[in-house]
Order: structure tokens, then sequence, then C-alpha cells
């Protein structure tokens, strides 16, 4: 289910809605446990490449494929968060494989107009629990690897959250000049 509609210069943008399970602040740093109902995504994926280098050519492509290059030519609006999931490796730096994803908007989450760019697949993801941590400001690899470390810091080495993934997610259009939103989420084990 979608959240709350905004309209912006930049056209209607539907904002994933999350139940909050619970807001928490830890040495200094406030982070909220969220939970996220299944849907249908468009993602594409990359390797060899490092973050910086593919991602706003990934995110180019999924807002092409939701701004209407698809079958069925449709302009569909946008979603809000754009989803990076990163792989770090062992020492924290990501590795060179990413997948970005963003949600079908609401409208369209039954039956989704198909890519007409064969990179592009459309895949249901199960609902989630994460730990998110909100960050302002422009934001690539060394931003979000930066906040990574500061919740995983305050998560502590008991926290049940999956290590081996994390998702960068981005809220605004890259020329918004202030007022960013970003989040890291750590996807929660499920018991």
């Amino acid at each position: 289910m979608f959240g709350m509609i905004k309209n912006s210069l930049f056209g209607t943008t539907e904002e994933t809605e999350y139940k909050l399970l619970s807001s928490e602040t830890k040495d200094g740093v406030s982070y909220e446990i969220r939970r996220y109902d299944a849907g249908k995504y468009a993602a594409i994926s990359s390797e060899g490449r490092s973050f910086d280098q593919v991602t706003a050519e990934l995110v180019r492509k999924l807002l092409m494929y939701i701004g209407g290059t698809n079958d069925q030519a449709e302009a569909m609006g946008t979603a809000a968060p754009i989803t990076i999931t990163v792989f770090p490796r062992d020492d924290g730096v990501m590795s060179r494989r990413l997948v970005v994803g963003i949600r079908i908007p609401m409208a369209y989450q039954r039956s989704p107009p198909a890519p007409s760019d064969s990179a592009i697949r459309i895949e249901e993801r199960p609902g989630m629990t994460v730990y998110a941590l909100q960050f302002g400001g422009f934001a690539g690899e060394t931003e979000y690897r930066a906040e990574a470390l500061r919740l995983t810091r305050t998560l502590g080495e008991t926290a049940p959250y999956q290590r081996k993934q994390y998702f960068c997610c981005s809220y605004d259009v890259p020329i918004k000049p202030y007022g960013r939103r970003n989040e890291v989420w750590f996807l929660q084990e499920e018991p």
C-alpha cells in the first residue's frame, strides 16, 4: 500500500506506506523499526561497476519505465523511495553488485505494464521489517557507507538483522537542491 501522495514540480509521487513499529534513540542516534507490505517492484541489476558509477544510469532507466517506456506507453507517476540493494564485503566496502528497485505505483500493482527495456524485470517482493536511519544531503557510496556504519554501531552485535545486504534509499529527484531525504535500511531477520 502507499501512503502520502505529494505533488511537486516533478509530478505526483506516491510514498510507500509502512507501519511504524517503534522509534528508538540509542547513543544519540535515532532510528525507526518499520513494517512494509509485499508488493511488485521494477528492478534492474548491475555487476562490475561501483555504486557511484552506475546508480544514476539505473535509476534513470527505472524512471523512464514508470514514465511511459513500457508496452502500454503508460506514465504511471513515481513512487518513493528508490531502493538500492547493496552487498557489503566483510570490511564494509560495497561490492560491485547492486539491485536498484522502485515500487510499482498502487494503481498498477495488480497488472504492471511490461518494461520495454529487457534489463528491467518486475518482481514480487515479500513484506519486510526494517531498521531505518534517515539522513539528509546528497548521498553517494561514501555517505551511505558512513550511515550504514553508524546504524551498525547503534544496533550492536546482537540485533537480528541481515548483514550480507542492506538498502540505500532515496526519496528525492537528483536536481532537488535542499531538504533531501535519504535512508539506510537493514532488513530485520524474521523469527
